[in-house]
């Protein structure tokens, strides 16, 4: 059996920084790739930052059986199955209703006009940092679709506005790229068995990853922040929407990485930083400003 060899500790700065990642930074080759640990830097925003937090809020207003109730795809289709698609969007909806509080690593981001940034959750504050510093005219979302609402269309565009539009439009400066959905502006979700189970089915072949984004991520290396890849379900996105990018990237991750985590990272070529998130975005913004 071939073993796997985790990437060589890249060569860092005094800030604890990889080099070649501030290489990346300056000649504009980094997609930013968030996750919900993100949301710790906002701590005054107050919507679920963790799959437990949101299942907990699904089944604290719908009743599901006791052994799935900390699983948040199984008790997501539960409450589709049992109470309807609606219910589902709605609890949802309530769920991230808080208005949203970028932090200051959601403002720097925005400011600095990545061409493309990934949004591996379903809060406003990665979009809410974009129209502040963007404006409405200077960006757009693309976001995931559930096949129970829109079948045979697997993503939906977005102006800075909210607007539907039919594709990305000339003059945006960054897209917003939502794999599974987000509350706003259409509270479009990917969360049950099943809207996972249609999207993984065509994945592999990038059928659920819009034209422009693979154009986008070409060359390019991902940086991850906020992500646990301790799950089947974000390996799997992952993979896909950095597939044909770069062979160079990274994770922050400060917690020692479980052996699923550990593959994944060999698999991809993402190197880790094991630096706390708190630590590692000011030293991140010291070079987006």
């Amino acid at each position: 059996m071939t073993t796997l060899a985790a990437p060589s500790s890249p060569t860092v700065l005094p800030d604890g920084l990889p080099i070649s990642l501030v290489e990346a930074l300056a000649d504009g080759r980094l997609v930013p790739y968030l996750g919900p640990g993100v949301l710790a830097l906002a701590a005054d925003y107050a919507v679920p930052s963790t799959t437990e937090a949101l299942v907990d809020k699904l089944t604290a207003k719908s009743a599901v059986p006791h052994k799935i109730r900390k699983r948040l795809t199984q008790s997501a289709q539960y409450i589709e199955n049992f109470k309807h698609r609606k219910t589902l969007v709605g609890l949802m909806n309530e769920a991230f209703a808080a208005p949203p509080r970028p932090s200051h690593l959601h403002a720097a981001l925005a400011r600095h006009g990545f061409p493309l940034i990934v949004d591996a959750w379903y809060g406003d504050a990665m979009g809410a940092a974009l129209a502040e510093a963007l404006g409405d005219e200077a960006w757009g979302r693309v976001q995931g679709l559930a096949q129970s609402e829109h079948f045979g269309t697997w993503t939906g565009w977005y102006g800075a506005a909210g607007q539907p539009v039919p594709d990305p439009q000339p003059g945006w400066r960054s897209i917003l790229y939502q794999p599974i959905g987000a509350h706003a502006p259409a509270g479009n979700y990917l969360v049950s068995d099943t809207d996972y189970v249609e999207v993984l089915t065509e994945i592999d072949i990038q059928t659920p990853i819009p034209a422009e984004v693979q154009r986008l991520r070409s060359g390019r290396s991902f940086l991850f922040i906020g992500c646990r890849f301790n799950d089947q379900l974000p390996r799997a996105f992952a993979r896909q929407i950095m597939k044909r990018s770069s062979g160079c990237h990274w994770a922050v991750l400060p917690d020692e990485p479980t052996r699923m985590e550990a593959r994944f990272l060999a698999e991809q070529g993402i190197a880790r930083i094991a630096m706390p998130l708190e630590a590692f975005a000011p030293a991140l913004m010291s070079y987006l400003a």
